[in-house]
């Protein structure tokens, strides 16, 4: 998730331990990498998590992308405790572990990756299952036009129509960079939806749910455009849709 410049919740004045130490962190960056960056996130992260500034989105996680969390922190799920609950008008529910989307059919793509507010991370690898290949699996019932997301960071949703969520190019994403989806980036699993900005790729996907209509996410609610195509939203960015 990807906000605009200013658009943040409501939080505390930083402090002055988690505005030297961000500061420091983005300088680390630069010289060091996104190895060292993670090593320092979280040795911050207990004033981080105090922090509802969302300052923390200048300062890059490593092969230029930015962090950013609406909830102050970034959750952690490992392997043993992640489930993606598939739930609401579809036949079948169910509870996927990280080793059951695993074993499913994988795809791989590579696609830039591009926020609203401008900057963009070209030729992205991307891989993991095709959002339309759970939805099959499901069931989607009569009258489901439209398909949740919901974080496990416990405050972020977004949500797509039925047709959006069935293109080829829309990630249950596992992997990213050549490598497993890190805590940082959104993982173990995210959401990729590469024909919009990057605030409809939900991070730290815990939730899909079939609903009769498309229910604004948490940017939709702040003034967003609820179709995000890039190009046709902040009137500066080429057109990426096909």
């Amino acid at each position: 998730m990807e906000p605009r410049t200013g658009e943040r919740p409501p939080g505390t004045p930083v402090g002055r331990r988690v505005a030297l130490g961000l500061f420091g962190l983005g300088a680390l960056g630069v010289v060091a990498g996104s190895r060292a960056q993670h090593g320092l996130l979280r040795v911050l992260a207990p004033a981080t998590t105090r922090d509802p500034t969302g300052l923390i989105s200048m300062f890059p996680v490593g092969d230029q992308f930015r962090f950013y969390s609406v909830a102050a922190h970034a959750p952690r799920r490992t392997a043993a405790d992640y489930r993606l609950d598939v739930t609401g008008l579809v036949a079948r529910p169910s509870s996927l572990t990280l080793a059951d989307l695993q074993s499913m059919p994988q795809i791989s793509l590579r696609r830039d990756f591009q926020c609203v507010t401008g900057w963009r991370v070209p030729e992205v690898p991307w891989g993991g299952v095709r959002l339309s290949d759970l939805l099959d699996a499901a069931g989607p019932l009569p009258g489901a036009t439209a398909v949740r997301f919901t974080s496990f960071d416990g405050v972020y949703t977004e949500s797509l129509t039925m047709e959006q969520a069935r293109r080829p190019d829309v990630l249950v994403a596992l992997s990213m960079l050549h490598g497993p989806v890190s805590r940082y980036h959104g993982g173990p699993v995210r959401l990729f939806v590469a024909p919009m900005y990057g605030y409809k790729s939900l991070k730290w996907l815990g939730g899909i749910e079939v609903t009769a209509e498309v229910i604004d996410g948490y940017w939709e609610q702040h003034g967003y455009d609820i179709d995000a195509w890039v190009g046709r939203s902040n009137g500066r960015d080429d057109d990426a849709t096909a």
